[in-house]
């Protein structure tokens, strides 16, 4: 395995020392374009939300800064993602007000109808099946509720074979069973937020 693809599998799913390093690096990362993201959604302050692929937890940590009488919920298969975000979201998790726990995408522990808001900031593109993870996504969002993905677009061509174009990705949330699809590109053409509403 070259050094690229050690960390894209550090990236996918952070362990260790090596993992931890690669988490903070994406918190910084990634704050200006989940900032322009969530830019493009309006989020009551008590509204109940689940961020998938919570990475290091930098996103929920923004989340409940705007979210401040809700519950915010936070999942990643990775066990040091978990605990990173974890520790980033301390007093919040103290509270109870954040909750996070490993899980898979494709298994979420939840029951249906559970979130107003379901986020996934560029974690998509590394989903095992990602037609059958937007409809249990569906499955756990609530009636009205809204589910985003946002990420890189030059990830999201890199890494991805099928579900690139806004046509494709349409057709996904629409097989899912959403209702509305919105799409969002940032001026400078490197970003894309996808919006499905129930």
């Amino acid at each position: 395995m070259n050094v690229l693809e050690r960390l894209i599998e550090q990236a996918k799913n952070p362990r260790g020392c090596v993992g931890s390093f690669m988490l903070n690096i994406m918190n910084t990362a990634h704050a200006t374009m989940t900032e322009w993201a969530l830019g493009k959604v309006k989020i009551r302050e008590d509204a109940v939300m689940l961020d998938i692929g919570c990475g290091g937890g930098k996103t929920i940590h923004t989340l409940s800064r705007m979210n401040k009488n809700g519950k915010l919920y936070g999942i990643d298969y990775s066990e040091q993602a978990v605990e990173d975000s974890i520790k980033v979201n301390k007093d919040d998790v103290e509270t109870e007000k954040v909750n996070i726990r490993q899980a898979n995408v494709s298994n979420i522990p939840f029951p249906e109808e559970s979130f107003d808001i379901i986020t996934a900031f560029q974690t998509h593109y590394f989903w095992p099946d990602l037609e059958n993870d937007v409809k249990e996504i569906f499955r756990v969002l609530k009636h009205n509720g809204y589910f985003m993905i946002v990420a890189e677009l030059y990830k999201i061509n890199y890494h991805m074979k099928a579900y690139k174009t806004k046509k494709e990705m349409e057709q996904l949330f629409k097989k899912a069973g959403f209702n509305t699809i919105q799409f969002h590109e940032s001026t400078n053409k490197k970003w894309l937020c996808v919006v499905g509403g129930k």
